[in-house]
């Protein structure tokens, strides 16, 4: 099992960050490999990859969500099992502490070799950074969901 764990640290109140993050469908705008998610429900969703030029589907299920604090999640179906949370820290009351934690299961020799040079770290990275942008630059979030899931 692979584990990335990133952080970023964004200027907006931990509510922004945290909104914006609900807002599945709006992913593709900041992670690079995301080319659509559907929200099927207030807890699953659709999702449609470009990983390495291989289109891939699989769907999620929010398996634990409490306003301003956490979003973890694991696939359903799909090539590559992943589980993961994203939490926000308030900094400030302008800032936020976002860490996003992945566990992942790499299939076949391309995903295990880039598993090993840290290629999902990087990958993650970039796309935290690219969220800092995305949600600095707009200055609020495109919308909200503020409903709580128990583990």
């Amino acid at each position: 099992m692979a584990q990335i764990i990133e952080t970023v640290d964004v200027d907006v109140p931990v509510t922004a960050a945290y909104n914006q993050w609900t807002q599945f469908e709006s992913f593709p705008h900041f992670l690079e490999e995301v080319v659509s998610i559907t929200q099927i429900d207030d807890t699953h969703n659709h999702w449609v990859v470009n990983v390495g030029g291989a289109e891939r589907e699989f769907d999620a299920e929010i398996t634990e969500q409490h306003p301003d604090e956490r979003v973890a999640w694991r696939s359903i179906g799909g090539e590559t099992a992943h589980a993961g949370v994203v939490t926000f820290h308030k900094l400030t009351d302008a800032s936020t502490r976002v860490t996003v934690q992945i566990d992942w299961e790499p299939e076949g020799l391309l995903e295990k070799v880039g598993s090993l040079v840290g290629a999902g770290s990087h990958a993650v990275k970039k796309d935290l950074d690219n969220f800092k942008k995305y949600i600095e630059s707009r200055g609020t979030e495109t919308g909200a969901w503020r409903g709580d899931v128990d583990a």
